[in-house]
């Protein structure tokens, strides 16, 4: 039986999400982004982690790279994205001296700072705390698993593309998800067409059709396709994202 989790800086986060995926590439960071944008749109608190430690994309697509991390009486402050603090950032690219510099790491040492990036970091109440992955399945999935599931059910978003060899990843992903207990609530198939942002006209044919065998054999959960998108988070300032938003005809919500 495992033991509770003592009160912490995580005992006011409400719903942990987990975006995998087996594959490099995928974009992972993007949406992982887009559903934190996406769920503050609808009027939710969320933090963002960011414990892909030899790639953190996460400040320079929201914009907020090159920000100090400040101490407190709990530990660190997260970056706010926003000037209402509606999303709260962690990422080891704060950390760093030079943007560009490469975190070459051992296990061990990668695996600590993940642990302290949830117990040391002050996220205050949260609806939703989403965290970003690497690819694969390896030691900083496993520490950021056991570091997260003693402060509630955790869920995980996995993340293919229409490629053969991608959905092959996932597959290995779904069954890492099982073999830890993760519950995995949806799949999506991002890049998996392209909407014209001047005529609507849709490029690549409807989407889904690689991750289809997932679905059908009840490998893969709930899921759906999410086309590439001119106007996506990344390419946004914060602000500007989040009035964007809305559904609109070459961004639909999914």
């Amino acid at each position: 039986m495992e033991a509770a989790a003592e009160p912490g800086n995580l005992a006011g986060v409400r719903h942990i999400i987990l975006v995998l995926s087996g594959k490099g590439g995928v974009g992972k960071s993007t949406i992982s982004t887009e559903l934190a944008l996406a769920l503050r749109h609808t009027g939710k608190k969320v933090g963002l982690l960011d414990v892909d430690l030899c790639g953190p994309s996460i400040p320079r697509m929201l914009r907020v790279q090159g920000r100090a991390v400040h101490q407190c009486d709990r530990g660190w402050l997260p970056v706010f994205v926003d000037q209402e603090q509606g999303i709260s950032l962690m990422s080891v690219g704060f950390l760093l001296e030079k943007p560009d510099e490469a975190v070459v790491w051992r296990g061990p040492k990668k695996n600590a700072l993940i642990k302290q990036f949830v117990s040391d970091v002050a996220w205050g109440p949260l609806d939703y705390l989403v965290v970003d992955t690497p690819p694969g399945t390896s030691d900083e999935h496993m520490a950021a698993v056991d570091a997260l599931r003693p402060y509630g059910p955790l869920g995980a978003l996995v993340v293919t593309t229409p490629q053969a060899v991608s959905v092959g990843d996932v597959r290995r992903e779904l069954t890492f998800c099982r073999k830890v207990g993760l519950r995995v609530i949806g799949l999506v198939e991002n890049m998996s067409g392209f909407v014209c942002p001047h005529c609507a006209v849709s490029r690549g044919g409807p989407g889904g059709r690689a991750a289809a065998p997932l679905l059908e054999s009840g490998e893969g959960p709930r899921g759906g396709p999410a086309p590439l998108c001119p106007r996506s988070a990344p390419t946004s300032s914060p602000g500007e994202a989040e009035r964007s938003w809305p559904d609109t005809p070459e961004c639909p919500s999914w």
